[in-house]
């Protein structure tokens, strides 16, 4: 997943602004108690997210996939003053866990956490995003990206997590489900005259699209 060497990474991460007290806590609960904690942005992926969310400065932010909040947090740290971020995840077995650390974060007002499939979720919210981050279940990235497209204001941004996929894109004998679905998620972006688009090569590849004016 990692594209750094380690002692790269490191280094980076030692350059970086420090995460926050509660995601430091987040950070390594994650990888205590919950399974599968590489989904987690991290230090660097979430200074990144933060400064980029700093610079676009939203109003409204969707999340497709919240994991254990890491990631919306760090989002909420650009939000405008009277801003909303709305998270979606279908996991119920982290909903407790989830609450709790936006609750210590100081950050219920502002953030609307909706557990359920964002499949059935996103077409009922009548928002219009200026940024929008997806890191859910790789089949349904073109799905998810075709259901918020319209969604996302002129000029508003869109994120999406895993378009490197480990470097699997690039193993024409790969072809899984999810290997499949990424390499046509970053084929019709590239190819969407709506968008422009550019891929950072950090942690498991990031998206950055930019909706046209």
């Amino acid at each position: 997943m990692d594209f750094l060497a380690p002692e790269l990474q490191k280094y980076a991460e030692e350059h970086s602004t420090p995460e926050t007290p509660i995601l430091e806590r987040i950070n390594r609960d994650t990888y205590l108690k919950v399974m599968h904690p590489r989904m987690l942005s991290g230090h660097l992926q979430g200074r990144i997210l933060a400064t980029l969310s700093r610079m676009i400065k939203p109003t409204a932010i969707l999340e497709i996939g919240t994991f254990t909040g890491y990631s919306a947090l760090c989002l909420a740290e650009g939000m405008n003053d009277g801003g909303k971020l709305i998270t979606i995840d279908i996991n119920e077995e982290l909903e407790e866990y989830v609450r709790e650390n936006f609750e210590a974060a100081g950050l219920n007002s502002k953030i609307e956490y909706i557990l359920g499939n964002a499949l059935d979720v996103i077409p009922t919210l009548s928002t219009d995003f200026d940024l929008v981050f997806i890191d859910a279940d790789k089949v349904n990235y073109v799905r998810y990206y075709e259901m918020v497209i319209d969604k996302v204001k002129p000029g508003g941004y869109i994120l999406a997590d895993n378009v490197l996929w480990s470097g699997k894109v690039l193993d024409s004998a790969l072809i899984d489900e999810d290997t499949m679905a990424i390499r046509a998620f970053n084929r019709q972006v590239h190819g969407d005259p709506r968008v422009e688009n550019v891929i950072f090569p950090i942690r498991d590849g990031l998206m950055v699209l930019r909706k046209k004016q």
